[in-house]
């Protein structure tokens, strides 16, 4: 009981209420045969998902200034998580109404996350780039952690069809150019690897997220292996920037 409730605390929280069995039969915007709803059901997988998404986010710097400006996560990262998880699963089943709502409301908030990063170029949220990267950081951490953790049988093309799913969300955004396959998934972190920094602010996120807190004392070893298990799933050249590597065995 004590673990039902530690998870219940972990996905609710401030923000929209959604009620999922509202309006009866409404498909929301994929639909029980989407195999996003199978990727995005497992818990366990997409909270490492999500650790492995945060790490890797945070390696872009303009990601990582609007973060860091604009963000309570270094007092409150778990409603930084509860959050990230309202969305993911309000959009994925959702009804259509209370997706789009979603959606809309992530936007309005945005248009306000702008500034300078520490090296003074300009960042804003709504950047197309930035809500590329943010996307393809997640969903390739999700996906990631699915084939790991839950089912790593699952075919090529239901891994593509997931990609070009997902994709969907990121241009309701306001993405562009989001990869849509395992190929386009693959050539764009390939492209991106360039611009990816880990600072000193990188590190504080990597701090931050390694010292997250619990809801119970009972949840603690479970948290210490959700966190390893997020750390598992980054891409090699991510763990060589954040400096995971020279522990691995």
């Amino acid at each position: 009981m004590a673990l039902a409730e530690s998870v219940t605390h972990l996905t609710t929280g401030s923000g929209p209420k959604l009620d999922y069995s509202n309006p009866p039969g409404d498909p929301g915007l994929f639909g029980p045969d989407a195999i996003c709803w199978k990727v995005h059901a497992d818990f366990a997988g997409m909270m490492a998902g999500g650790i492995s998404a945060l790490l890797l986010q945070a390696l872009h710097p303009l990601a990582l200034a609007g973060v860091w400006d604009h963000s309570t996560f270094r007092t409150d990262i778990l409603g930084r998580l509860r959050r990230t998880a309202t969305f993911i699963a309000g959009t994925t089943y959702g009804s259509r109404a209370d997706a789009l709502a979603l959606i809309a409301r992530v936007k309005t908030i945005h248009e306000s996350v702008t500034g300078f990063a520490p090296d003074g170029r300009p960042y804003r949220a709504s950047d197309p780039a930035l809500l590329t990267w943010v996307h393809v950081a997640e969903v390739s951490s999700f996906l990631a952690a699915y084939l790991r953790y839950v089912n790593p049988a699952l075919p090529g093309a239901q891994q593509d069809q997931y990609y070009a799913e997902v994709a969907r969300i990121a241009q309701l955004l306001g993405a562009t150019e989001v990869p849509t396959s395992r190929a386009e998934i693959a050539a764009y972190l390939e492209s991106m690897q360039p611009e990816l920094v880990a600072s000193e602010r990188t590190s504080e996120v990597v701090r931050v997220l390694m010292d997250a807190p619990t809801p119970r004392p009972a949840m603690r070893p479970a948290g210490a292996l959700m966190r390893q298990a997020g750390i598992d799933l980054l891409p090699p050249f991510a763990l060589r920037l954040l400096g995971f590597e020279r522990f691995a065995l």
